[in-house]
């Protein structure tokens, strides 16, 4: 399917999720800030996940990772299934962006949107950060095939969790927000959770992880390693 640009924007989002509204339809904004968007269209063999934002945010793409794979009519990234909690360490299975201030949601309206197939049930898809990391964090995962979608800033962490699961070998969009009002999780451009409450500012100087846990060992901290497909990946703020 290649790299879709966001439909509605997340200022006019603010207000559908979190005013009664079962579903975003009707609003038609593009969104106002692309900070990084990943269309992971590279072919076999590439070392280097190109942003195709301009805004520079290149990733390097872990040897075990599989690029050029097919994603409908375009390309996308395989990640293999490794046994949970079973040492060694694989950081070839990640693509890690460095850390850019621009990656921190900060105090912004800030969404995380990404195309996955998968038939597993467990994983973290990206993150910046970890649990403990000074500044916060944001995380998506896949546990139990329910996609979760988590942000935890200076005023606490707010998760939302789908009330079904999606690994079932189909291409499914996922989109993650943030906002003044809350936290929502949107799948196939239906919304399907949400939380109000706001989680305060999210700073840290962690890279971006995507396929897994950057600071692990698979004995004391697991490290969560994704198994599926993914398409792309788009970071928005307003």
């Amino acid at each position: 399917m290649g790299c879709r640009r966001s439909l509605i924007s997340l200022t006019a989002l603010t207000a559908l999720l979190f005013a009664g509204a079962a579903t975003p339809a009707g609003a038609a904004v593009v969104s106002r800030y692309e900070i990084a968007l990943w269309g992971m269209n590279e072919p076999a063999g590439s070392t280097w996940m190109i942003d195709g934002s301009g805004n520079g945010q290149h990733g390097r793409i872990g040897a075990e990772v599989g690029t050029g794979m097919p994603a409908d009519a375009d390309r996308g990234y395989r990640f293999e299934r490794l046994e949970p909690d079973t040492p060694p360490a694989r950081p070839g299975h990640l693509v890690v962006v460095p850390h850019s201030p621009r990656l921190n949601p900060g105090s912004r309206d800030f969404g995380v949107t990404l195309r996955l197939r998968t038939t597993n049930k467990f994983g973290n898809i990206i993150q910046k950060g970890q649990a403990t990391v000074a500044g916060g964090s944001f995380k998506l995962q896949i546990p139990n095939g329910r996609v979760e979608c988590m942000y935890r800033g200076s005023a606490g962490t707010i998760e939302v969790f789908a009330p079904y699961r999606i690994n079932d070998g189909y291409w499914h969009v996922v989109r993650c927000l943030r906002v003044r009002a809350g936290v929502a999780l949107l799948i196939d451009g239906r919304q399907v959770a949400s939380r109000a409450g706001w989680t305060g500012p999210i700073a840290n100087t962690w890279p971006v992880s995507i396929g897994g846990k950057l600071d692990c060992d698979q004995r004391e901290v697991g490290c969560d390693y994704y198994a599926g497909d993914l398409d792309y990946i788009l970071l928005e703020a307003a």
